[in-house]
């Protein structure tokens, strides 16, 4: 049985009254692996039609608009009752606030596969393009310390609204999803692979996002049909984003 542990910043965590893309995942996961399976000693990375899957995380909750904090249990109508809400994402946390996280959370939890979403909020508040890449760097080597057979798979920064109007945090974006590729060649061993995988290529965020930057429901569906689709072409691990469930995609124009 394979372990999923999702990696992000809010975009990842979501607020109340979502579903979260993570919720998406776990839906095309349990149409392509199986049924989550009763936890156990972690598996091997294997062909579809597995033994099963599992989520796994040390976080449980929503982030709360109206506090500020991390506390919400609302997700949004219709999230599936069976959904294992388990995660290591944080509102206006990245690279740099995972790092030194990173190492306890694969040693308590065991995860198999990291599917990472994060870089945003270092290049808008923290870091420049280059330290954010050491960042990731340090992530990948303290996540080895606890697991040296983990796999990752990380998503590109997708530039959000404010990059249509400040031209130095584009370049900083664009600066670093260039050093994240060639950090993910450089580091990715055969007994810890590392998968980039690619931006979601019809991603828009007037219609993608709900604000300019947190994916609404067909952003959702598209940020993890970018992970699903990329373990499934370099690894054999599930099947196309929607192609177990064709509501999957339909839902990407319908909401």
């Amino acid at each position: 049985m394979l372990r999923f542990m999702f990696v992000g910043d809010s975009m990842t965590i979501g607020s109340a009254g979502e579903h979260t893309w993570r919720h998406r995942m776990w839906q095309h996961l349990r149409s392509s692996l199986g049924e989550p399976g009763e936890l156990g000693e972690p598996g091997e990375l294997g062909e579809p039609g597995g033994e099963g899957f599992a989520v796994v995380g040390p976080r449980l909750t929503l982030h709360d608009k109206t506090t500020g904090e991390p506390t919400s249990h609302a997700y949004a109508d219709g999230t599936d009752p069976a959904f294992p809400r388990n995660h290591l994402a944080g509102w206006g946390e990245g690279w740099l606030h995972m790092a030194p996280q990173i190492a306890d959370a694969v040693t308590r939890d065991r995860p198999d596969v990291l599917l990472i979403s994060l870089g945003l909020i270092d290049l808008g508040f923290y870091t420049n393009a280059e330290q954010t890449a050491e960042n990731m760097r340090r992530f990948v080597a303290q996540a080895r310390t606890a697991n040296p057979h983990i796999r990752m798979v990380m998503l590109p920064v997708i530039p959000n609204v404010r990059a249509r109007t400040d031209a130095p945090f584009a370049a900083e974006v664009a600066r670093f999803n260039t050093l994240l590729a060639k950090a993910v060649a450089d580091l990715d061993t055969g007994t810890s692979p590392l998968l980039l995988a690619s931006s979601p290529p019809s991603y828009d965020i007037d219609v993608d996002t709900y604000d300019g930057t947190h994916p609404n429901a067909s952003g959702e569906h598209r940020l993890a049909g970018a992970f699903a689709d990329a373990m499934h072409q370099a690894w054999g691990v599930g099947a196309p984003y929607g192609t177990t469930r064709p509501e999957l995609l339909n839902s990407l124009t319908t909401g």
